[in-house]
């Protein structure tokens, strides 16, 4: 018997499992997938004439709505020599194992392979396995199966879908409302969610409220509580007078002990991690955000630490159940220990087709090879594991009453008496009440009032983003990584201090949809068609049929969508007209909305109304945000910044304010373009955090003036052929010139096309194409590469071209840049992208070398040499850390 080619997607597990199927096995990684639909702009180019404007656009999508849904795969740019090597290995074999991930996803690239690689069904076998542990892949090759094509139709149907929502309504955005401006099936229900929740924060009315806490003391100890009812009613003055007239009252009172309630009674623990309940705890818990969280795990996985992270069942198996009830036994004894093993019930929209997130090995307490956060996580899913079979908690919960007068004073405490599950998991201190009874007198020694108000519904955090698209249904636990990331990216919403905020444009294409296209939009029928995903992947819907189903409506609103305004078509962008005048030609501003924000523009200038190009004035004025976010220091700060704002003197929103220049701010309602309500203030205003002087430009001298645009506010130069721009940090300052880009004609791309552009980032130097943003491509530079362009390097960076070439064993040298210590450092990479330990660093005019032996005592040197002189320090964290940091981080 020959060899057997086993495939999977990740280069990350090659390694473990071809240690553990042996020499008889050749395993070689997809590296994700190799085939797709054609990239947008890139699709199957035939022959045009005579075709209709869908037509064409169904070429460059690569599939036909209309003509049976035939799919146009193509090799994804990139992945030319992997599809080549794999062939060669393919060719050589007796059998090729696909032993891609078991989700719909893994299963769809798994048939891309089998049809990539020509392969017959009598040579192809479908393996899956839930952990990298030895015991599963074996098993999983003993008994290997074939390609579900159910699955796979599942997850072409979700692709096809999504194609078809993104290229046919993102064309009528542009058109109607704005260029830049996209569509997706299910994002577009997320921005939705994030969008009305913004609007019911700024219609919201925050009203005054005072609480009144007693400090009392007694024989039996102090006790400090809250004032809970007056006369009968909740005790709620509205106002500073109101409440100084109650505590009149409350120190003429004897208070006295009317009560004491004990209840007993038990919380059972959570279920086991799916991949939602991970997510919001690790984000809630750790602070990580659902992307990094999602990586981590990953990394975890790959490393044979846990089972597959992408579940929505809470199901242990057997042999699990029986290592968890041994491990509970052995150290926390038979007290912990259930009579039989807790089972947890799927939930309505759960596939449960796979275990719950778990240790492979429940016995591993601190899994080895991973960084602190992987550990972090590692942690809280064992805890979870572990918890889930522990018996539940017993609590005892206390109210004490207190009498005075005509108020009623309460404090509530808390006992655990026996821990159960938090015995692993832990539990908040208890809260003790001394021990009164009935009758008791109290003496008041301390009344304490404070100012409150009521407060809008919370923002969505990452957490609570997830536990609203998993109760509703909307997409699947595995993409809500990939949703959150793209509504960010299109610019609809924005990430601030944790908590989701509804950018301008996102309010805009939302109203927009919702007005043309309420199916798409709409929570119900997206979580209607992720059930019919699921009945497709369990072959009991077929997948054309409901393809076709919803391109009929789509179609049909589409259509519609397309019409003039007049008809009933998607509304343009609406202006809306300022008492502003033009500075150039003294005619009305108007309000505009863009991708990038919001500015004034001149009311003469329009493309439809015939006027000559001498006769349409192009005047624009930028606006800058002025103090748009509340700083979230507790709970009621969103009220206290909601009070502050001017409200819309047409619908009472809360209204967003500008900075038209130094004496001119205007206030504009947040319903804009909806609402026309404005209000202009005339005064001395500055900028918060930008009250320095104006600047010149450092490249071409001329004045540099603040502007604001989709990533915050900078400063810009005034010469439209110089276009220099400079941050301004978070600090306010403006930040340092950047050098000007460095052509590196013999640097070419994985394109093939376009070439390496050295830059000047943020965060250092790094290498980026020269066709950007149409190609992404960046990497960190070589030093030998600097060497090579050194007579065109500016000053600032000879030093770096100046440091060692190779390491001691001939491995190239890689530029990099520590966020820590801001500054730029070298260290040694092998071909392969793996760090070798070499590190170097700048100091005192000359560059040191630094061996992984005396790396340790290095760094602590340097972090005291770093108060002193911050471009001579060496890292805190390992070089092997920092090199897994992009090119693209840095920049």
């Amino acid at each position: 018997m020959g060899k057997s080619l086993v495939i999977v997607e990740s280069p990350g597990k090659v390694h473990t499992i071809n240690a553990i199927l042996g020499s008889k096995y050749i395993v070689k990684s997809s590296i994700g997938h190799v085939r797709d639909l054609p990239a947008a702009g890139t699709g199957a180019r035939g022959r045009t004439t005579g075709l209709s404007k869908d037509q064409k656009l169904f070429q460059r999508m690569g599939i036909d709505p209309e003509h049976g849904w035939v799919p146009t795969y193509e090799i994804l740019p990139g992945k030319e020599d992997v599809v080549n090597d794999l062939k060669k290995a393919a060719a050589k074999a007796d059998y090729v194992y696909l032993a891609t991930d078991l989700d719909r996803e893994g299963e769809a690239i798994a048939w891309h392979l089998k049809e990539v690689l020509e392969l017959p069904d009598d040579k192809a076998r479908r393996v899956v396995f839930n952990e990298i542990t030895k015991k599963a892949i074996l098993e999983s090759f003993e008994h290997p199966g074939s390609l579900d094509m159910s699955m796979v139709n599942a997850q072409q149907t979700r692709r096809f879908l999504d194609r078809v929502v993104g290229f046919m309504v993102s064309p009528l955005l542009w058109e109607k409302v704005g260029r830049g401006l996209s569509a997706g099936r299910v994002q577009s229900v997320a921005v939705r969610l994030i969008v009305e929740k913004e609007k019911k924060i700024k219609a919201f009315v925050p009203e005054e409220y005072w609480k009144v806490t007693a400090s009392l003391s007694s024989a039996a100890g102090d006790v400090v509580c809250d004032v809970r009812s007056f006369q009968g009613k909740e005790f709620r003055p509205v106002s500073e007078s109101e409440t100084r007239e109650h505590l009149e009252r409350l120190k003429a009172a004897n208070p006295a002990v009317s009560d004491v309630i004990s209840k007993s009674g038990k919380v059972a623990p959570p279920p086991p991690f799916t991949t939602a309940s991970l997510q919001q705890n690790a984000s809630s818990r750790l602070g990580f955000s659902v992307k990094k969280t999602m990586r981590l795990a990953q990394d975890l996985y790959e490393a044979g630490m846990i089972t597959y992270m992408r579940t929505d069942s809470a199901r242990l198996s057997e042999d699990a159940l029986t290592a968890i009830r041994s491990r509970i036994q052995g150290t926390y004894g038979k007290d912990y220990m259930l009579a039989s093993p807790r089972m947890f019930a799927a939930g309505d929209k759960a596939q449960d087709a796979h275990e719950a997130i778990r240790p492979t090995d429940i016995a591993r307490e601190d899994p080895a090879g991973v960084d602190a956060d992987a550990r972090r996580l590692y942690e809280l899913i064992r805890t979870r594991t572990l918890a889930c079979q522990m018996p539940d908690a017993e609590v005892v919960s206390s109210e004490l009453e207190i009498a005075a007068g005509e108020y009623v004073l309460s404090l509530k405490g808390k006992t655990v008496k026996f821990d159960g599950w938090m015995k692993v998991a832990g539990y908040s201190r208890d809260v003790l009440i001394p021990n009164l009874k009935k009758g008791d007198a109290l003496t008041l020694q301390e009344l304490t009032p404070a100012q409150h108000f009521t407060r809008p519904e919370p923002r969505y955090t990452e957490a609570t983003l997830v536990k609203e698209l998993e109760k509703r249904g909307i997409g699947r636990p595995s993409t809500y990584a990939t949703i959150i990331s793209t509504i960010q990216d299109r610019g609809y919403v924005k990430l601030e201090q944790r908590r989701f905020f509804a950018e301008k444009m996102g309010e805009i294409v939302t109203y927009r949809l919702g007005k043309s296209f309420p199916d798409l939009i709409d929570y119900d029928f997206t979580s209607g068609m992720e059930r019919n995903l699921d009945d497709i992947a369990e072959s009991r819907l077929d997948w054309i049929k409901c393809l076709d189903d919803f391109y009929r409506g789509f179609h049909q609103e589409l259509d519609k969508a397309r019409e003039p305004a007049e008809d009933g078509g998607m509304e343009n962008n609406i202006s809306v007209e300022t008492s502003v005048m033009c500075p150039d030609c003294g005619k009305p501003m108007l309000i505009k909305n863009a991708a990038t924000g919001v500015f004034l523009a001149c009311s003469s200038y329009s493309g439809k109304t015939g006027r000559k190009k001498d006769e349409s004035c192009r005047k624009t004025m930028n606006l800058v945000p002025e103090n748009q976010l509340p700083m979230f220091s507790d709970e009621e700060s969103e009220s206290r910044f909601l009070r502050t704002k001017k409200r819309c003197p047409i619908c009472q929103a809360v209204m967003d304010s500008y900075i038209i220049d130094e004496k001119r701010k205007i206030h504009i309602c947040s319903n804009n373009p909806n609402c026309a309500g404005y209000l202009l203030e005339t005064g001395e205003f500055k900028l918060k955090g930008h009250d320095g002087p104006e600047i010149q430009c450092e490249r071409c001298g001329s004045k540099m003036e603040l502007r604001t645009g989709r990533f915050g506010s900078y400063m810009a130069c005034t010469n439209a052929e110089c276009g220099n721009t400079r941050k301004i940090l978070k600090s306010g300052e403006i930040a340092p010139p950047k050098e000007r880009p460095v052509d590196m004609p013999d640097l070419i791309c994985s394109d093939g096309k376009s070439h390496f552009v050295l830059r000047d980032g943020a965060a250092g130097i790094f290498l980026a194409s020269s066709a950007f943003p149409k190609v992404r491509e960046t990497r960190p530079p070589l030093v030998a590469e600097l060497r090579k362009y050194r007579e065109l390097l500016p000053e600032k960076f000879l030093y770096l071209a100046d440091a060692p070439e190779t390491d001691p064993d001939g491995n190239m040298v890689t530029v990099r840049f520590s966020r820590k210590l801001k500054m730029q450092y070298v260290h040694g990479e092998t071909p392969e992208g793996k760090p070798t330990g070499f590190v170097a660093w700048y100091r005192d005019g000359k560059w040191e070398a630094e061996t992984p032996a005396r790396k340790s005592a290095a760094k602590k040197t340097a972090a005291g040499k770093a108060g002193k002189d911050g471009d001579k320090a060496a890292p805190k964290k390992s070089a092997a850390k920092k090199s897994r940091k992009t090119a693209a981080d840095a920049g």
